[in-house]
C-alpha cells in the first residue's frame, strides 16, 4: 500500500514537472527545487511521515543557509566579472573568498549532521545521505543531458 502511495506521489511529480517544463519556464524557482529535493529524498530514503515531519524544518534550514551562501559567492565573482577591464585581480582575495565559501559550507553540514543524527537512526540516516547524493547525481545527469548546456540528450530522453 505504501509503495502504490509513493508511486502515485512520484507519477504526480513527474507529470508536474512535464507540465511546468513545457510553460517554457528554464528553471523551477528555490522553493520548488527544495520540495523536489525533500520529496526524492523521501522516497529514496523511505522516510516516513514522521520522519518527513521532523527532517523537514531542518532540511529548509540547512537548503536555504546554502543558497544564502551561494549568493554572497556569486555576488562576489559579479563584482570581479563587473570590474574596469584594466583593473587588476586581487588573487589572494579570490582565493580566500573561495575558501571561506568551502570551509562555512562544511560548517553548515556539520551542524546539519548533528541535527539530524538525533532525529533519525543510523541506518535512516545512512539512507537519508545516499539520497541525497542520488539526488544530486541525477539533477547532474539531467543538466549535462540539456542541449542547451553543451550535452547530448538522452537517449531515453527522446
Amino acid at each position: 500500500m505504501k509503495t502504490s502511495k509513493y508511486k502515485i506521489l512520484f507519477l504526480m511529480v513527474f507529470i508536474t514537472t512535464l507540465v511546468s517544463a513545457q510553460e517554457n519556464r528554464s528553471f523551477p524557482n528555490v522553493e520548488e527545487m527544495h520540495n523536489r529535493k525533500l520529496q526524492f529524498i523521501t522516497e529514496k530514503a523511505h522516510l516516513t511521515p514522521k520522519d518527513v515531519e521532523v527532517v523537514k524544518p531542518i532540511f529548509l534550514e540547512y537548503e536555504k543557509a546554502l543558497w544564502s551562501l551561494y549568493e554572497k559567492k556569486n555576488v562576489f565573482f559579479k563584482s570581479l566579472k563587473d570590474r574596469p577591464k584594466n583593473a587588476a585581480i586581487n588573487f589572494s582575495e579570490m582565493n580566500d573568498s573561495y575558501v571561506d565559501t568551502e570551509v562555512t559550507k562544511v560548517q553548515l553540514f556539520k551542524n546539519y549532521h548533528l541535527k539530524l543524527r538525533k532525529i533519525l537512526t543510523p541506518e535512516t540516516l545512512f539512507r537519508y545521505y545516499a539520497a541525497e547524493r542520488d539526488y544530486k547525481h541525477e539533477l547532474l545527469q539531467d543538466f549535462q543531458g540539456r542541449p542547451q548546456h553543451g550535452g547530448k540528450p538522452n537517449e531515453q530522453n527522446r
